[in-house]
C-alpha cells in the first residue's frame, strides 16, 4: 500500500486547507486510515481517524474544527481544516491500518504553515 498526501500550504490564522491522502495499491474500505502531525519538537500525535467503516474520532484540539472523510471509489481521504491556528502548525502525515493482517503503511507528509 503506497500513500500519497497533498495539499498543505502556508496559510493565515482563521483560515482553512483541505488535505488528500491517495491510497494506492489497495482498498482504501479494508484500512482505517489516521491523519498525524509532527511540530518541530514535539512527538507525532493522533489527528483524527476514520475506520473501514466510517466511524470517526477527534483529537479534542481540532473537533470542531477538522474533518475527516474518504471517498472509497476515488481510494482518497481527505482532511478539511478550517479555523486554523499557529499552533496546527506541523508537518501531516497519512497513515493506513490494515486490520486483516495488521499492515500499517505511512505517506510522506505534508508541511502545513499557520502563519501571519
Amino acid at each position: 500500500v503506497q500513500l500519497l498526501a497533498s495539499g498543505g500550504g502556508l496559510v493565515q490564522p482563521g483560515g482553512s486547507l483541505r488535505l488528500s491522502c491517495v491510497v494506492s495499491g489497495g482498498i482504501l474500505n479494508f484500512n482505517d486510515m489516521t491523519w498525524y502531525r509532527q511540530a518541530p519538537g514535539k512527538q507525532r500525535e493522533v489527528v483524527p481517524s476514520i475506520t473501514s467503516g466510517g466511524r470517526t474520532d477527534y483529537a479534542d484540539s481540532v473537533k470542531v474544527r477538522f474533518t475527516i472523510s474518504k471517498d472509497n471509489t476515488k481510494k482518497t481521504v481527505y482532511l478539511q481544516m478550517n479555523s486554523l491556528k499557529p499552533e496546527d502548525t506541523a508537518v501531516y502525515f497519512c497513515n493506513a491500518y490494515r486490520q486483516i493482517d495488521g499492515l500499517s503503511s505511512w505517506g510522506q507528509g505534508t508541511q502545513v504553515t499557520v502563519s501571519s
